[in-house]
């Protein structure tokens, strides 16, 4: 028999999605991914140190928790508790991997089942829909809920991937004001609205020391009004004409930059304890090959006011590979619901 939904994607969204169609009773199949770019298992919150963002996560004993909840066969997964203590226990905000790894399990405690594949193709035009795994037989499904989300776009240095959650981080919102860039000068990368928004973020917060906005030309991309508040911020130091050309560490966290000129001035080196990669995002749609109506920038679109619902009958999006403004956990999550509930509706119009 098809499936009543099946979910593409383990991020906040998916399992989010998953929570709530399990509890409505829709037995839903989840493909979480292997390691390839627009299938990665957790998403994206998979590369991230702590959030801090996250509500009903405050600073505490986190991993005592998460050890409890999630089935021991994946503790292996979960990463180093941070080294903040208190009173000999480690206290400090949900880490990336944990919190997904409370959401994949609060989805498995409802019968969610899960398999760990790439999706590589989709046929919207046959009755039932068919996804087609990168390996085994297609699965024929009612309805399918799109939540593969989007990945940051980075430089593609080598000494940048070395320090990545060491200093270096593609989400000023997600972790600047983290006690690792506490009183430091930061530096953010880009010169469009995204980054100069971040630059503004960052320079707002009474614990960044100073933030330095890298760009390779000589004027912002950015609309008018973001540019002035970058350019007439007190604490916003403009580098025109640099590209990065290595991000310098000690081993352990960033120490500094070494900037290279576009119009052959020499080289120099700044010294930050962060770097913002502001240069982007890329939504993981390439398998859906045009089958949906997407906007510019390739992220799937909506094709009603506060619904999920996609230009193909029966597929939802939720997520960031629907929303190429916001870009967090929590709208992530709520898309998610938000696409569970269309589903449900959709199944019960239709009669199944």
């Amino acid at each position: 028999m098809p499936e009543n939904v099946v979910i593409i994607g383990s991020g906040p969204a998916g399992w989010s999605a998953a929570i709530y169609a399990a509890r409505a009773s829709l037995n839903p199949l989840v493909f979480e991914g292997t390691v390839k770019p627009e299938m990665i298992p957790l998403g994206q919150l998979a590369f991230t140190t702590e959030v801090e963002n996250y509500p009903g996560f405050p600073f505490g004993n986190v991993r005592a928790f998460v050890e409890s909840a999630v089935d021991k066969d994946r503790h292996w997964n979960l990463p180093p508790a941070p080294d903040h203590k208190r009173d000999g226990v480690h206290h400090y905000a949900v880490q990336g991997v944990e919190l997904m790894e409370l959401m994949k399990q609060q989805a498995l405690n409802f019968d969610t089942r899960v398999m760990e594949e790439d999706i590589i193709d989709v046929d919207f035009d046959s009755s039932p829909m068919r996804v087609i795994p990168a390996n085994g037989e297609p699965i024929e499904t009612h309805t399918i809920i799109i939540a593969t989300g989007a990945r940051a776009n980075y430089l593609g240095l080598d000494s940048e991937d070395a320090y990545k959650n060491k200093g270096v981080s593609a989400c000023a919102v997600c972790d600047g004001a983290l006690p690792l860039f506490h009183g430091k000068s930061l530096a953010v990368i880009g010169g469009g609205d995204s980054a100069v928004e971040e630059a503004t973020y960052l320079a707002n917060l009474q614990s960044a020391s100073k933030v330095y906005l890298i760009h390779r030309r000589d004027q912002l991309r950015a609309s008018k009004i973001m540019q002035e508040r970058a350019l007439n911020h007190p604490k916003i130091e403009m580098k025109w004409n640099r590209e990065v050309e290595e991000v310098l560490g000690d081993g352990n966290l960033v120490t500094g930059l070494k900037l290279k000129s576009t119009v052959g001035e020499p080289t120099e080196e700044l010294q930050v304890g962060g770097m913002f990669v502001a240069i982007g995002h890329t939504p993981n749609t390439s398998f859906l090959k045009g089958k949906l109506e997407m906007n510019e920038k390739g992220y799937i679109q909506w094709s009603k006011a506060f619904r999920t619902n996609t230009s193909q009958q029966g597929v939802f999006a939720a997520g960031d590979v629907a929303d190429d403004y916001y870009r967090q956990a929590i709208t992530s999550a709520g898309t998610g619901c938000m696409a569970a509930l269309d589903v449900e509706r959709f199944l019960a119009e239709h009669g199944h």
